[in-house]
């Protein structure tokens, strides 16, 4: 009956298949370096020890295979600005002797 109904109104029946959530991209270590213009991995899992990035260590290997989410990434470069808004100090050109 609901499928006889959504016809008549000339609408999809199954809404959900029209409008799939949006899903973050996995990347690799290399990739997520090459993302971040990175010239390393040892660079990246650097900042994933010291807590500054978010990844993902994957089980069930007997080395460390590791991803990485680019919301995560993007995220983690918006974080913090590179140059610090607060003002810096101005020396005076008075007294300058040269």
């Amino acid at each position: 009956m609901f499928h006889e109904e959504a016809s008549r109104a000339g609408t999809s029946a199954n809404v959900a298949d029209t409008n799939p959530p949006a899903q973050s991209e996995w990347l690799t270590a290399e990739e997520a370096a090459a993302y971040l213009k990175m010239k390393t991995t040892r660079a990246l899992l650097r900042l994933v020890r010291l807590g500054s990035l978010r990844g993902y260590m994957l089980s069930g290997t007997r080395r460390h295979v590791w991803r990485f989410r680019k919301e995560d990434l993007d995220s983690a470069l918006l974080s913090k600005p590179v140059v610090s808004c607060e003002s810096l100090p101005v020396r005076s050109m008075k007294g300058a002797t040269n």
